[in-house]
């Protein structure tokens, strides 16, 4: 079960990484978007929830969809 926060973060984690692999973003900018205010934090966040940093799973999954 996840709280209200948890759930939040999830969502925006999700957009940010829909931002980054579907629009091609950059992380700082998906970030911004979604509303962290720092881009270190939002890594640590990502590479929590999705077990890399955004550029290295931006790459692999670009590399899955591009092939």
């Amino acid at each position: 079960m996840m709280t209200p926060i948890q759930y939040q973060r999830a969502l925006r984690l999700h957009e940010a990484r829909r931002l980054i692999i579907g629009k091609n973003m950059k992380a700082a900018d998906a970030a911004f978007q979604v509303g962290y205010e720092s881009p270190s934090y939002f890594n640590r966040e990502y590479r929590r929830m999705f077990g890399n940093p955004p550029g290295k799973d931006r790459k692999e999954n670009l590399n899955l969809y591009n092939v």
